[in-house]
């Protein structure tokens, strides 16, 4: 059995109805992303307007914050959401975080690690009085008054998830976090190959297994009742594998199945916006290793059997349109295993 969860959009005005109708419709929880607007506002009302789903940004731009401004947020979430937030954060890439908010942007890995470890100090000093004395390489903080203390959750501290791709992000998330915001754009060879050995390295620093490790999917899904619908479906996923295969942070994963050639080639189309030819490089292999590729009365299976024994969570990565009902027996079934 897999936890299914689904996308809230970024309209404050929407999020109320959007949560509550991916509560009826039998979602375990849902996810925000920090694209064009904040990841964090939605969700309150989200909390507000369900009862049983978990809450989660996937993801907060670790570094466009600091570790208390995070801190605060996420004890609050907490609180409100009766226990059922989850803070997702990532780092971007280096020239969002020094040119989009300029901010300070150096070896990406041991700051992110640095960056949980600091949020785990500050929320031990409201929870249960432990002096905040936390001076690390990237972060310090030593200075809490009552005044600013909130004191301790009812629920808990939040449990932090991670994104990652490559091998050194990967080990910090098995060292400190909770769980693994896994990227959409990886394959299950990648994942048995790089991922799962990084995660068992860096769990073991800390005395822990992959089972302390809760692991999150969006998982690439064509699918559709009609030739038409699916060929439809599959022109918007080739688009978004292309899309992410131009980014040289993620050439590792093409690398894996021989295909790294194929990076310079989607990263120069890119650079002329070329964005209809970038898809077009996605041939048929590519789409079907990156993708479950099936109509929907297959899709659950599939899914199952790729991902199954490698992560408790999955949402579906769909950036095209589909009938809202298409999903719901896929749902059922994920949960039913």
């Amino acid at each position: 059995m897999v936890k299914v969860d689904g996308g809230l959009g970024m309209s404050l005005a929407d999020a109320p109805r959007a949560a509550a109708e991916a509560e009826a419709n039998g979602y375990d929880g849902i996810w925000t992303a920090e694209t064009s607007h904040d990841p964090f506002f939605p969700l309150v009302l989200a909390a507000e307007h369900t009862k049983r789903l978990e809450l989660g940004t996937g993801i907060a731009v670790a570094f466009a914050r600091n570790p208390m401004t995070v801190a605060n947020v996420g004890w609050d979430l907490q609180s409100y959401a009766e226990g059922r937030f989850l803070l997702g954060l990532g780092s971007q890439i280096k020239p969002h975080i020094t040119r989009r908010f300029s901010m300070e942007w150096s070896q990406p890995a041991a700051r992110m690690r640095e960056f949980v470890l600091a949020l785990r100090a500050i929320w031990a000093c409201w929870d249960d009085g432990t002096k905040l004395d936390f001076q690390g390489d990237f972060y310090s903080h030593t200075l809490m008054t009552p005044f600013f203390n909130p004191g301790p959750n009812p629920f808990g501290p939040p449990k932090v998830f991670l994104a990652a791709v490559g091998e050194r992000m990967t080990e910090v998330v098995g060292e400190v976090c909770d769980g693994m915001l896994v990227h959409g754009f990886t394959t299950e060879k990648y994942f048995r190959d790089v991922t799962l050995p990084a995660l068992e390295r860096g769990a073991a620093k800390s005395g822990r297994t992959l089972a302390d490790i809760e692991r999150s999917i969006p998982a690439f899904v064509v699918t559709g009742d009609t030739d038409e619908a699916m060929a439809a479906a599959a022109v918007g996923v080739r688009g978004q594998i292309a899309f992410y295969g131009s980014t040289p942070a993620y050439q590792g994963v093409l690398d894996a199945h021989g295909w790294g050639d194929l990076q310079p080639d989607l990263n120069r189309l890119s650079k002329e916006g070329k964005w209809l030819e970038m898809g077009e490089l996605i041939t048929d292999e590519v789409l079907e290793t990156f993708a479950v590729v099936a109509p929907p009365d297959q899709v659950a299976a599939k899914l199952l059997d790729r991902w199954g024994d490698l992560v408790q969570r999955i949402s579906f990565y769909a950036p095209y349109k589909a009938d809202p009902a298409v999903w719901t027996p896929i749902i059922r079934a994920l949960q039913e295993g």
